[in-house]
């Protein structure tokens, strides 16, 4: 689960993470691990963690949410809190030189905040407005920071050390980190963790139903995906290391 809500203190929650996962890192045993999840043990552990909590709190309340909201109004929440989302993708595809892309970003805020009702409506796609969505990890990457190794944030879930470092950048352009009614911030970041959590209720359950080991399965899935994101969907090809190569069969032994 790739929950990422503002209202967490994220720079007080990324300090203690990258503590955490350095003092796990110096007590795991290199013997038979992935070489992009060299801290696996403390992963695991966070990850059972983050699957207990989603299963006891946010699960429930999201199969509520879904029980009880019409589809129209669902969509609607969930285009509104993507048109809040363009600014962080204007931000990023500026940074990263993409400059006609920053420019449909803008027209996308422009048109979805005015035609589209505060963006309840998401009129700009209907223009042929796509959205590029890009966060400060995409960035860090295109910069040519390095990935890191894989880490898995409590509440938060999969990410890289890169993408840790990421979450300080798209914390500072989310608009509602700037919205000073406390208990209004508060209750649209909840509502925006339920309304996505909603969305990937038919996700999970695949990924229950398909995955022998769950964990293994976000972590390669997480980091094929953020690899196809860096290269906007057309990432170059990769040879395998050798010792991934066995281990997945690629390479018979």
């Amino acid at each position: 689960m790739a929950t990422n809500s503002g209202g967490w203190r994220r720079l007080g929650v990324v300090g203690v993470c990258a503590a955490g996962v350095f003092a796990a890192g110096c007590a795991g045993n290199p013997a038979h691990q992935n070489p992009k999840d060299p801290w696996e043990p403390f992963n695991r552990v966070v990850f059972q963690f983050n699957d207990d909590f989603d299963n006891a709190f946010l699960k429930p309340v999201a199969k509520g949410y879904q029980a009880i909201t019409p589809a129209p109004v669902d969509r609607g929440i969930t285009n509104f809190f993507e048109n809040l989302a363009d600014v962080r993708n204007t931000v990023n595809n500026a940074l990263q030189f993409k400059m006609a892309r920053a420019a449909t970003s803008v027209g996308r805020i422009v048109v979805n905040s005015t035609l589209g009702v505060l963006g309840f409506v998401d009129v700009a796609s209907n223009m042929n407005m796509p959205r590029y969505n890009e966060d400060f990890g995409q960035t860090l990457a295109v910069w040519g920071l390095p990935a890191g190794p894989f880490v898995v944030l409590p509440l938060l879930g999969p990410s890289t050390g890169r993408d840790t470092v990421g979450l300080v950048g798209d914390w500072y352009t989310d608009p509602l980190t700037y919205v000073n009614d406390g208990g209004v911030a508060w209750g649209v970041k909840a509502l925006r963790i339920i309304d996505r959590r909603a969305d990937l209720l038919a996700a999970s359950k695949v990924l229950e139903q398909a995955a022998l080991d769950p964990y293994s399965f976000v972590r390669d899935a997480y980091l094929q995906r953020r690899h196809s994101d860096i290269h906007d969907g057309n990432p170059p090809l990769q040879e395998l290391d050798e010792a991934e190569a066995v281990e997945s069969g690629a390479i018979a032994n």
